[in-house]
């Protein structure tokens, strides 16, 4: 089974991660006097059943639950949590399991955190979303008026426990989203591996095991090297500084069923090739080929019907900005990431426009 060893913590790997966290707690030697599980009502349905009668330490854990969905990302649903802390007597030999998505291990390692200046924190991710990519780099933090991880710290958690057979329990849309990151991976960092990518099989959700490993090693290895994003870090947000704001918007604008994190950044990336192409060069060939993988893959998004001067206001307020201006990650060529690109209002409105014309031609 997979161990992989980043700067603080291990990241554990397997299809039956009880053994390791049950190894994790005898290691603790009886430091923690008091365990709290958060959870969303998806996470306690089908994952929590599945770790409690094999895990001792979680029989007598306070559970705290939350609704899912990134909506809940905020500091009210913080202040819940915190005062449910105090009022169960949580102290700084308490640990704290975020046992669930991207939501919950963003949010509950925040929560955990600042709670009495920092107590402990596992995750043990439940999606393909937060098993390949939230839950690995210490990042935490939660939205503010609906713009993506505006407030929040860097902090490392004691463990990861990735678990590939929760994702039997997701349905396709979920797994998709997810998957919009590997496809991230693969095209930042190593082009032979986004060649294993474009040939995935969504019917055989066990032969993700090594898809998992790979993309968890590729981010890891991009971490410990720039934990604070301060360098390479930042090729880690090809895709999301137009998806990040197209995901704003759609939480801003449709109250009933607004894009997950991965289909907005599959939009992103598809924009941000195209920046790729214009600002650092990228073939023609390299911009087609993504372009017609992840519309062959992911639901065409009518682009048209958002206000293309507010995604611009959204973008300004992406982390990497500098002096006023919209930075990027882009290609060079698939495998290879540049940092620190700038785009004009004008060429990102075009990049929303390619999108808008590839979906016509291709789209699904």
């Amino acid at each position: 089974m997979p161990e992989i060893q980043s700067n603080s913590y291990s990241i554990f790997i397997s299809q039956d991660i009880t053994k390791e966290i049950n190894r994790f707690f005898r290691s603790s030697k009886g430091k923690y006097n008091k365990i709290f599980i958060l959870v969303d009502n998806n996470s306690l349905q089908f994952c929590y059943p599945q770790l409690v009668e094999k895990i001792e330490h979680f029989e007598n854990a306070e559970i705290i639950e939350i609704d899912s969905g990134e909506e809940h990302k905020n500091i009210e649903v913080c202040i819940q949590i915190w005062n449910a802390l105090s009022e169960y007597g949580a102290d700084r030999n308490s640990l704290f399991v975020n046992l669930g998505g991207g939501v919950i291990g963003d949010m509950g390692g925040f929560i955990a955190s600042t709670f009495k200046r920092g107590i402990d924190f596992i995750h043990i991710p439940t999606t393909l979303l937060s098993q390949v990519d939230s839950s690995v780099g210490g990042k935490l933090g939660i939205d503010l008026n609906n713009i993506k991880n505006e407030i929040g710290v860097f902090n490392d958690p004691k463990a990861v426990f990735i678990n590939s057979q929760f994702l039997n329990t997701l349905d396709k849309r979920q797994i998709l989203s997810g998957f919009a990151e590997i496809i991230k991976h693969g095209l930042i960092a190593d082009q032979e591996y986004w060649n294993t990518i474009k040939s995935a099989n969504f019917s055989n959700l066990n032969s993700f095991d090594s898809l998992i490993e790979r993309s968890v090693i590729i981010k890891n290895n991009v971490v410990k090297i720039d934990p604070k994003e301060n360098s390479i870090r930042k090729t880690l947000n090809f895709g999301h500084t137009i998806g990040h704001a197209i995901e704003t918007f759609s939480l801003e604008h449709d109250n009933k069923k607004h894009l997950l994190h991965g289909e907005a950044i599959a939009i992103g990336m598809i924009c941000e090739a195209y920046l790729s192409y214009k600002v650092c060069k990228m073939k023609k060939a390299d911009l087609d080929d993504i372009t017609l993988f992840i519309l062959a893959n992911y639901k065409a998004i009518k682009l048209e019907e958002m206000d293309k001067h507010r995604l611009i206001e959204l973008m300004k307020h992406d982390k990497k900005n500098e002096k006023g201006n919209i930075q990027f990650s882009l290609l060079s060529e698939i495998g290879k990431c540049e940092i620190n690109k700038t785009a004009s209002a004008d060429l990102i409105i075009e990049s929303l426009k390619y999108y808008s014309d590839s979906v016509k031609l291709f789209g699904k």
